[in-house]
């Protein structure tokens, strides 16, 4: 009897214990979620389609862009006009993403930072920048959407108004 006893709860704490495995297998990693609304929002810069990359922002008067020239765009609606008039222009994009960072803040909260390179082709003239960028996500809806975003260049232009020991100095390679 007392054999018995103990293979039955032996055998039921196995299969309690496969189930839990499965549904927890079954179920998405909130951070997975967040880093494909981010590659949402990278394939779209790179096809250059306003609508894919605007899908990506929160639909909101409250949604705040620091650009990577010191300036800031406050609003979906003025996000949404920047980004039509400006991808009008663009062309060849390409985009190097690395250093690819999500960090959960909550269940409906995350940040995304990376560091990022872009070539493109603006009115037939080539442009570089590269830099560093922090996106905050919230989930609106079952869907992450991008609140506030902060884009900084590796290297500022020499007229922009930072502080002397901010700027980067570019290092000389050995000999």
């Amino acid at each position: 009897m007392k054999h018995t006893l103990f293979a039955v709860i032996i055998l039921l704490t196995l299969t309690f214990a496969a189930f839990g495995q499965k549904a927890a297998a079954g179920k998405a990693s909130p951070a997975t979620a967040v880093r494909n609304a981010f590659d949402r929002l990278v394939d779209g810069i790179k096809q250059v389609d306003a609508k894919k990359v605007m899908d990506s922002y929160e639909k909101s008067d409250r949604l705040l862009i620091f650009n990577n020239n010191g300036t800031a765009t406050i609003g979906w609606k003025n996000v949404s006009n920047n980004v039509t008039q400006s991808y009008a222009k663009l062309s060849n994009v390409t985009l190097d993403v690395t250093g690819i960072r999500v960090e959960m803040l909550g269940p409906t909260a995350a940040y995304v930072s990376c560091k990022w390179v872009q070539t493109q082709e603006n009115d037939g003239k080539v442009e570089d920048a590269s830099g560093r960028m922090t996106l905050i996500y919230r989930l609106i809806n079952k869907e992450w959407k991008i609140v506030h975003r902060h884009t900084s260049p590796d290297l500022p232009g020499p007229t922009r108004p930072v502080f002397e020991s901010e700027r980067q100095t570019p290092v000389s390679p050995s000999p």
